[in-house]
Order: C-alpha cells, then structure tokens, then sequence
C-alpha cells in the first residue's frame, strides 16, 4: 500500500493517504509536447546529458515539507535506462509493504548514503546491487541530476546510466516486491502526466503521477486483467525533471 505524506495547517505534521489513487485529479499536462522519438534513442539521451542546455532547470526540487524533525541525509537513486530493441525502457521496483519509508512504493533503486561511499554515483550503484542484484559492470553512467529532497528528509541525487540488455537481477526481498520496466517515450509523454491536489486546512498540496499498464503475456492477457503500475510522488517528480532536461 503507498503512502502519500501531506501537512496538515500545521506544517511540521504531515498526514498520510493511504492510497494516492483517490487523491482527486486537477489537470493532465497533455498540453505539453512529447520528447520527440528520435532523442530518446541511446546516442540521443546520452549527448543531451553531457551537454545540457545552460538555460534548463528542475520543475521540482522537493515535495516542499518535512515530516518530523528529521535532519536532511544524502541519498542516491539509479535513473536506469535498460537498453532494449524496442527503445529505451526505464527500470523501477515496488519496495515492500513493511518498509518504515516510502513502504509499497514504486521507486527507483537506491537509498541513502553511506560514509565508505566515495560519491552519489557509488551510492547508487551499490544500493542497486543490494537491492535488485545489478552488476555495476552493467551499467554505463553518463551523469547526475540535481537533487531532490523528499519528505522524509532525504536529498536525493539521481544517477542516470545506460544499463545493458544483458543484465540479470536477483532482488532482495525484505526491500523489493518486484522490479519492472517502463517505456522512456511513455514517461517522457506529459500526457502521461496527471497533476492531483489535496486542500488540508489552508494549505494546498500537490504531487505529479503516471499511471502505467503494463502489457500482458498472449498466455495471461484473457485470464489476468492489466496489471496498473502508479508511479508517483517523488519517483515521478524526478522523472518530471528529466522530462525538463531532454525536452529544453
């Protein structure tokens, strides 16, 4: 079950939702122009990256209060692009339900810092390790994101590599339900986006989602319903970011 934490009109008290399906939808952002196919190829992403357009800048730094009395702490995500055939896919986990933060959660692999680490980059790969079985010898780092700090007090820098098609995973099940992909040209589509709103007291809150179905097997299709994937919170507010980034 996710967790959405907004303030009560006292802001040191953020609230819980249980379920950020039921969160009302104010606006969907399909005004906005898709990432055009052709630079979201890996050569294109790449050269984007490593020379980014000096005007462009996050949508969105944080989710804009604290829950507690928390002191910041530095942690690292792997933005992993899994080089595929069919294009770019962007690989994500559900975190399991009995984690004290962020507990069922689709997320980005990674997690908070640790002093033997040399740099965000290392955080993020050993933290995709750990949790998912990625072998860094897999994945090609091209570059870090600005941070994003989220209501659990942790400033996040994203970690954006190309990860080969030939990885394998073995996920560590006290913190990972499940790892999957989702199309880069899907999230990079803001009519993909939804913007929802919560009014708690006098104060406003608003967090970005993207729901996603995923594609069913021939052999499941007619015995499963779609499986629907609800990628939000800051998972999505840094995807948002990168759509920013290749779209400037």
């Amino acid at each position: 079950m996710a967790f959405l934490h907004l303030a009560y009109p006292d802001p040191m008290r953020p609230a819980l939702i249980r379920d950020p399906r039921v969160v009302p939808v104010v606006g969907r952002d399909d005004h906005l122009p898709a990432v055009p196919v052709q630079c979201l190829t890996r050569a294109a992403v790449r050269a984007r990256l490593l020379d980014p357009p000096s005007a462009w800048r996050p949508e969105f730094t944080g989710d804009g209060l604290r829950f507690g009395d928390r002191e910041p702490r530095p942690a690292a995500v792997l933005l992993a692009l899994v080089d595929r055939p069919q294009g770019l896919q962007v690989l994500l986990t559900q975190r399991t339900d009995h984690l004290r933060d962020h507990a069922g959660q689709i997320s980005f692999a990674g997690g908070r810092s640790e002093a033997t680490d040399a740099d965000a980059v290392a955080t993020a790969l050993r933290e995709a390790r750990e949790e998912i079985g990625l072998d860094p010898a897999h994945a090609q780092v091209i570059t870090t994101l600005p941070t994003y700090t989220t209501v659990t007090a942790y400033v996040v820098t994203p970690v954006v590599a190309i990860i080969d098609a030939a990885h394998e995973l073995a996920l560590d099940g006290h913190e990972v339900a499940e790892a999957f992909e989702v199309p880069l040209a899907f999230l990079m589509n803001p009519a993909n986006h939804r913007r929802h709103a919560y009014q708690a007291g006098d104060v406003r809150r608003e967090f970005l989602s993207m729901p996603w179905q995923a594609t069913m097997s021939a052999e499941t299709r007619d015995a499963e319903p779609p499986r629907e994937y609800f990628i939000w919170g800051a998972t999505a507010a840094m995807l948002r970011n990168f759509y920013r980034l290749l779209a400037a």
